[in-house]
Formats: structure tokens, sequence, C-alpha cells
């Protein structure tokens, strides 16, 4: 019986060691990313969404974003609660000081400040799926791929909807072709029609 006892004390403290230590490390990734170099990413982020639309909508990711010396990843998640569809993350790159890498990846800050209607997001899903049929985007045999995503060829949020009208499977791998719709999540525009294809 004792020696239950001790297994049942031993399994316990263990998993209460474990546990403190999980609630550290999410500490130190928070601790991994200096004060001034948190304000130089926030105000690189302000001055291309502008502060009040990020104060209102956007936070920083502290358990996505990491150190690999001398760089840190920063991720924001924009999360806009009355239109729940919007709901991403931003990533970017700034060395040591805070400064931007500009020969990495830029992904997903909307250009508000300047532009402020590419940020009013008032087409929802369903409306977005509305206007793909409307614009002859074909059923197809499977039901629907629907993402509000960023799009680096046209620097902005869109949704992209993806029909596959073909799909197959068998000694050279899968194969598939479809069509896609990009549709402008702010006014409904569509930006594009095309065929895809994987061989």
């Amino acid at each position: 019986m004792k020696k239950i006892i001790l297994i049942v004390t031993a399994l316990l403290v263990g998993f209460l060691i474990y546990s403190c230590s999980c609630t550290s490390c999410g500490s130190k990734e928070e601790a991994n990313v200096p004060l001034d170099v948190l304000e130089k990413a926030d105000s690189f982020i302000v001055s291309k969404t502008g502060e009040q639309f990020f104060n209102n909508y956007l936070t920083v990711d502290f358990f996505r974003s990491k150190h690999t010396a001398p760089y840190y990843e920063m991720v924001y998640r924009l999360y806009i609660p009355e239109k729940s569809y919007v709901d991403v993350l931003i990533k970017f790159t700034v060395d040591s000081v805070g400064n931007v890498v500009k020969n990495r990846d830029i992904i997903g800050i909307p250009n508000c400040r300047f532009y402020p209607q590419e940020c009013e997001f008032n087409i929802d899903e369903q409306t977005a799926r509305q206007i793909a049929a409307e614009n002859s985007l074909e059923e197809g045999i499977k039901e629907w791929k629907v993402g509000f995503i960023w799009n680096a060829k046209y620097d902005k949020y869109v949704w992209h909807i993806l029909s596959t009208l073909e799909e197959m499977e068998g000694e050279f791998g899968y194969r598939a072709k479809g069509k896609e719709a990009i549709i402008d999540p702010s006014n409904g525009e569509v930006i594009a029609l095309n065929d895809w294809n994987i061989m």
C-alpha cells in the first residue's frame, strides 16, 4: 500500500512540476521579445493600419512569435469581433533592435491608413459565395473551399473560393483541376476568375 501511495505522490509531483514548467515556458516566450523591439514592431503596423484600427483589432501573439537569433519573427492576430470571419495572422520579421527585415515576407498588414476602404470587410462568406455563383463559378464535384486570406499578389485580404471540377488519384498521384474566384471582401468586386490544376 505504501508503494502505491509513493508512486501516486511521485506522479502528482511530476505532473505539478511539468505544469509549472509549461506555464513558465509561456511567460518566457513573452519575455523573449524585448519591449523596445515590440514597440518598434507595433509602430510598423500602426504606420500601415493607423492607430485606431491597431488598438481595436490587433494583438501580438507571443505564443507564435519566436526569437531565432538575430531575428524576431513577429506574429499578431487580426480579429474583428463583429465580423468573425476576419480572424487571421499577421507575420513579419524584425532584427535585434526592432527594424523590419524587408527582404523577408511581410504577410497580412492591411493598408487601412491610406486606403480605409480596404479595411471595411463588408462582404461575409455567404455573400462572397453568392457573388461567385453569380459570376459563373461552377459548383463542381465537391463542396467549395472558401477562405478569407491574405493574397500577396494583390497585397490585400480576399475571399478565395475554389471549385473542383475533376479529381483523381492513381499511380501518378493526386490530380485535379477546377476554377477559383478571388473576391474583394470590402466591395464585392470579382478581382479574378482563374483556372487551376494539379498535374
